[in-house]
């Protein structure tokens, strides 16, 4: 589903990711495990082509994601969740889900209002709140209910537990095997073992810039 070869990027003159590869399977959860500052927000932004590439290729469903700005990756099916979460502040709960919602596409699940709200009941209680009045692990649940509004075939998340509640990780971790068993690809940006040891398939650690054996 998404196959990263060679990749190279970093910002101005410093380089960050160093010829890193991997891969993601459909209805697969792969962890890529790595201290602060070891590359692996910079490997999702890469991959979604929020920065840009030095070298190496992008490869979403066999093909090359080259010279596609980030809202085209996003159009062929591939979701991102950053770590700041991002979501419109001033925007309604319902309005946020709507903002993301994309037209169903073939091989992709579909992530309908109901499946959402049973993802994240507590979404459902709130849909007149604007963003801006959510705790942090409610607007964590927001982006990742958003992003699956897209019905994407994959998804980036950029460390989803960080800083949240444990009721809250419970039901990110909860959501996420929800994406695995959907047929979903998770490629999944963590610190927590604990966390990825509960998700995640299998992993890459990422040190320095490089990929390292796990």
């Amino acid at each position: 589903m998404l196959e990263v070869r060679t990749l190279s990027a970093g910002y101005g003159r410093a380089q960050v990711l160093f010829q890193i590869n991997l891969e993601v399977k459909a209805g697969e959860v792969v962890a890529l495990l790595g201290r602060n500052g070891a590359g692996k927000s910079t490997a999702l932004k890469a991959i979604m082509g929020l920065i840009p590439r030095w070298s190496g290729e992008v490869l979403f469903e066999n093909k090359s994601l080259e010279n596609l700005e980030p809202h085209g990756v996003a159009r062929l099916g591939l979701g991102y969740v950053p770590e700041d979460r991002r979501i419109f502040t001033d925007l309604t709960v319902a309005e946020n889900l709507e903002v993301g919602r994309q037209a169903s596409r073939p091989g992709a699940p579909l992530w309908s209002t109901q499946k959402l709200f049973a993802l994240f009941p507590v979404l459902k209680e709130m849909l007149g709140r604007r963003g801006g009045t959510l705790s942090g692990g409610e607007q964590q649940m927001l982006c990742i209910a958003r992003t699956l509004a897209g019905n994407p075939k994959a998804i980036l998340l950029d460390e989803p537990s960080e800083g949240l509640a444990p009721v809250i990780v419970e039901q990110v971790a909860a959501a996420i095997l929800e994406m695995k068993w959907a047929g979903v690809a998770v490629l999944l940006a963590e610190q927590s073992a604990r966390f990825t040891e509960r998700v995640a398939d299998r992993g890459y650690r990422l040190e320095k810039g490089e990929i390292k054996p796990v």
